[in-house]
């Protein structure tokens, strides 16, 4: 027995064809990222100038909301504008930058500081790390390595250079071993060490300079450096530090 359909309206060969069914597109909203808001300090108005021009091109990641020439004006431009991150050379004149790293922490224990510098001394990482640093990055960074590190910092990690980075590592390991020269517990250079050396036994600054053939201010420099690291305010205290703490007999 045959059952016959009956056929369907709108179709003349008896079974309407089913509707394609249109896929619902949903539209992906991407949430807003708010710009990490970044203080600059150099003790040269040149270079913070050109860290605003490269940061320029990233203003929907990271937004340059102020400045400051030199340490010493900083920390009323940090405290007044409350940045997420500040970014600042290591070596100015008069306060350094470790100096306020470490201001800026003793304030506010979550504000993000990276340290900026020309040079790849392991040392200066090192004194980096104990002030309270986020990071230690080198100004030939270009700058979408720049915008992804102030971003890696601001969400609380430690940013540092990969090249200094690996450096530091093997530093460390041989410091263990007593591999290197005196004071580098403290965080003296070689040089520092050196010049430091040469204070215990009593020489002046002009000696020392004529020793090492280089400039009295040269060595004024070094000796500034010395004090800080060793927290002391001359020579007298930098010696007494020397010998009993046993950087030279």
């Amino acid at each position: 027995m045959r059952v016959r359909l009956p056929p369907m309206r709108g179709n003349r060969g008896g079974i309407a064809p089913a509707r394609p069914v249109r896929p619902t597109l949903r539209r992906m909203v991407t949430p807003d990222r708010t710009p990490v808001r970044v203080v600059l300090v150099d003790d040269h108005e040149m270079v913070i100038e050109g860290l605003k021009a490269m940061l320029g091109s990233f203003r929907s990641r990271v937004r340059v909301i102020g400045q400051a020439v030199g340490a010493e004006s900083a920390m009323s431009v940090i405290m007044g504008l409350s940045p997420d991150v500040v970014l600042c050379d290591v070596r100015m004149q008069g306060s350094s930058g470790l100096d306020l790293c470490r201001a800026v922490r003793e304030r506010d224990a979550q504000r993000k500081v990276v340290l900026l510098s020309v040079y790849e001394d392991e040392q200066y990482l090192f004194q980096a790390m104990r002030a309270g640093a986020s990071g230690y990055l080198l100004k030939r960074i270009t700058g979408a390595e720049l915008v992804a590190q102030i971003e890696r910092a601001h969400a609380g990690q430690i940013v540092i250079d990969a090249g200094m980075a690996a450096r530091a590592v093997d530093t460390a390991a041989r410091m263990q071993g007593d591999e290197y020269w005196p004071g580098v517990r403290q965080g003296l250079t070689q040089r520092e060490s050196e010049i430091l050396s040469y204070m215990v036994t009593g020489l002046s600054n002009r000696a020392i300079a004529t020793r090492l053939v280089i400039g009295d201010e040269t060595v004024k420099s070094h000796l500034r450096s010395i004090y800080r690291k060793l927290e002391v305010r001359d020579r007298t205290g930098a010696v007494a530090t020397a010998l009993r703490e046993g950087i030279f007999q």
